[in-house]
């Protein structure tokens, strides 16, 4: 029982995270637009990245992600990183078949790219995260592969969700619609991008 009341606390904090407005979120409603599956495969991606940083943090290295220098560079390049998709999906408003992640060849590519170069999603497994494996430990390595599995499922069904609602409200009003969506996800990638970068520079500066 207090197993069972552990993964669902742990399903409700890694929700309240998944579900908080971010880059990840904005790629799945954008190329929701082309595919009602992008979101499944965007969080594959996010899956390749975020189960070995569990391993990492699972066996005591957690510390390495507080480091100012380590989140200042991955900060910089993962400003830099938004801001060309933004205008990747600018671009694409123009023609809405042209989908901003070609360039990164697939959702799955985008999923893991927007992970690795996310300050805050290393900030949530440094804090958060690391807190929830901690507490798994109680129940051996089984809790801390469930909880693994069930975090993830989490962001996959979330995501797929996004993507699927993203594809058929663009298929209900059509073009219009689906431009509408490119631009505000456009410009949330653009803000955030600068934030990441603005944030960077004050980190490495010191």
């Amino acid at each position: 029982m207090l197993f069972a009341a552990f993964i669902l606390k742990a399903m409700l904090i890694s929700l309240s995270g998944v579900m908080a407005p971010g880059p990840i979120t904005a790629v799945s409603v954008a190329e929701g637009n082309r595919s009602p599956h992008a979101g499944a495969w965007v969080a594959v991606g996010h899956g390749f990245v975020e189960f070995p940083l569990m391993i990492f943090i699972f066996l005591g290295f957690e510390y390495l992600l507080k480091s100012a220098q380590v989140k200042g560079a991955i900060g910089f390049v993962g400003g830099l990183f938004l801001l060309f998709m933004a205008y990747g999906m600018f671009r694409s408003i123009k023609s809405i078949e042209v989908s901003p992640i070609t360039a990164f060849k697939s959702p799955i590519v985008a999923g893991a790219i927007l992970s690795l170069t996310s300050p805050y999603f290393l900030i949530w497994w440094a804090t958060v995260g690391a807190s929830l494996i901690i507490a798994s430990m109680e129940f051996g390595i089984t809790g801390f592969i469930v909880l693994a599995i069930f975090h993830w499922l989490c962001d996959f069904v979330w995501y797929y969700f996004l993507s699927a609602l993203a594809f058929k409200s663009g298929k209900f009003f059509g073009h219009v619609f689906q431009k509408i969506i490119f631009a505000v996800c456009g410009v949330f990638l653009a803000v955030m991008g600068v934030k990441f970068v603005a944030d960077a520079a004050k980190l490495i500066a010191g």
